[in-house]
């Protein structure tokens, strides 16, 4: 079926480029996370060559997902990125999930993370209070949806240019930054930690584990795939090269800092980054680090309202999900109703929660989100309408490679959170425990929407079937 006919299905045309499905992956990867994480790598792994280390292998884990991300997204060139692929896998009921699970752990709370994150640090230079910082980043969201959702061609163009004006200064304080390295830096350890006693495999996996919520972001893309012009093409580029990107940059910048500060002061810090930078700039590295941080993590945020809410649109399309979030408007091209409802969700969480707890139920369902879409891989070699212009070199080992770490990882996150061995009470409000409940009521609204929308379930097949066969 050609791609034109692809796109009129989902309603919307084929308007983004390929620097615009680059600027998508790497504007929302490279955001809040570098900055925090930096502090707790270092302290993680004790090394400044282990922190090095560990964002060298946090990168190169991605290159998996992305080489199967971009042999899905050449197969099914449509919005919906995930639903797609598990739907075409034929599990429908994880197709449902990870839906239900981005409505309620990642979508609206990701965009809450990132508007907090811009509001606070615009209010070190305001010294605004806590509740000025929540109605701020109230502005922030409803500005970006109005932009995205009636003015999709100029938040395109918006996107392209936020996310190459944050790189500028990312290189500069890379670059800047390796010149000042001292060598007696590099050698240091803290002391008690696994990488100073020995035990570097379990300083390397407790340090790469660190760096996730840094890494999360990469295949932002496939969810406006039915967007993307010459997506057969495009895709894999955009994806592949957004590991690339985003990897150099991070290994760049960690390698700045570890070398410019010791790292039993790099792994104390609040503010790692503006304190490495304290190094060769003095106390203005606290405006420069906030400044860097309200022109990095607005490019994430906007990035963030731009795709997200393809996710309920293509779900509802399908039945799935409430109906009227399928609809596109006619004058806006763009899913007004999900988009709608995404920020309005957003805007009430704003003034109910932590990014703390936000990040804990994030990572969670993320990981377990991400072994279940590699293992569907598997099924899709069966598929007759499975036919990627791209295939992920030794495609099965890709897939366990993708698999494997993100299995791991959530089992980590059980056993760091004291699930397993009883510390931490199953039935007590506890992040992981929040992530397992959304993985529980997916359920019951699974079957809500089987027997509310079998008209549609049934209509959007037959749909389907007459685009990829021709009946």
């Amino acid at each position: 079926m050609a791609e034109k006919d692809n796109a009129s299905l989902e309603g919307m045309s084929r308007h983004l480029g390929l620097s615009t499905a680059i600027a998508l992956g790497v504007g929302t990867t490279v955001g809040s996370g570098i900055f925090t994480s930096v502090g707790e790598v270092a302290g993680t792994t004790g090394t400044p060559i282990l922190t090095i280390l560990a964002f060298v292998l946090g990168g190169i884990i991605m290159i998996p997902q992305n080489l199967v991300y971009a042999e899905y997204a050449s197969a099914y060139t449509e919005d919906g990125g995930q639903f797609v692929y598990f739907r075409e896998a034929g599990w429908s009921f994880p197709a449902m999930f990870f839906i239900w699970s981005c409505w309620w752990a990642t979508d609206p709370a990701g965009i809450v993370t990132m508007t907090l994150t811009v509001a606070n640090n615009i209010a070190y230079f305001t010294g605004w209070s806590d509740f000025t910082v929540r109605i701020v980043g109230c502005v922030l969201i409803v500005f970006f949806t109005w932009l995205h959702m009636c003015h999709k061609h100029a938040g395109a163009k918006w996107q392209d240019f936020i996310t190459a004006f944050k790189i500028v200064p990312f290189l500069i304080l890379a670059v800047v930054g390796l010149f000042f390295i001292k060598g007696q830096n590099m050698g240091a350890v803290i002391s008690d930690s696994p990488g100073a006693t020995g035990a570097i495999g379990a300083a390397l996996i407790a340090g790469v584990s660190a760096t996730t919520w840094s890494y999360d972001g990469m295949q932002t893309c496939v969810t406006m795939g039915g967007e993307i012009k010459d997506p057969k093409k495009n895709m894999p580029i955009a994806l592949i090269g957004t590991v690339l990107v985003c990897t150099l940059l991070y290994v760049m910048l960690v390698t700045a800092a570890v070398g410019m500060t010791d790292v039993n002061t790099l792994a104390s810090a609040d503010a790692p980054i503006a304190t490495a930078f304290e190094a060769i700039m003095g106390r203005t590295s606290g405006t420069v680090a906030a400044l860097l941080a309200v022109i990095v993590v607005t490019g994430s945020l906007s990035s963030l309202i731009m795709f997200q809410a393809r996710g309920e649109m293509k779900a509802a399309q399908e039945g799935y999900w409430w109906r009227s979030w399928g609809k596109i408007d006619p004058k806006y091209d763009s899913p007004v109703v999900s988009m709608l409802w995404q920020s309005g969700f957003a805007l009430i969480l704003v003034f109910m929660t932590t990014i703390q707890d936000l990040l804990g139920i994030f990572t969670f369902i993320c990981l377990v989100r991400n072994a279940l879409l590699f293992c569907a891989w598997f099924p899709l070699q069966k598929k007759e309408n499975y036919q990627p212009t791209f295939k992920a070199p030794a495609g099965a080992l890709m897939a366990i490679l993708a698999i494997v770490p993100s299995a791991i990882l959530a089992y980590g996150e059980l056993q760091w959170n004291g699930l397993l061995d009883g510390s931490t009470p199953l039935f007590s409000w506890n992040p992981i425990s929040a992530g397992i409940l959304v993985i529980a009521s997916a359920l019951p609204f699974y079957f809500y929407f089987r027997k509310t929308n079998a008209d549609i379930i049934e209509e959007s097949e037959r749909k389907r079937n007459a685009a990829i066969f021709g009946e």
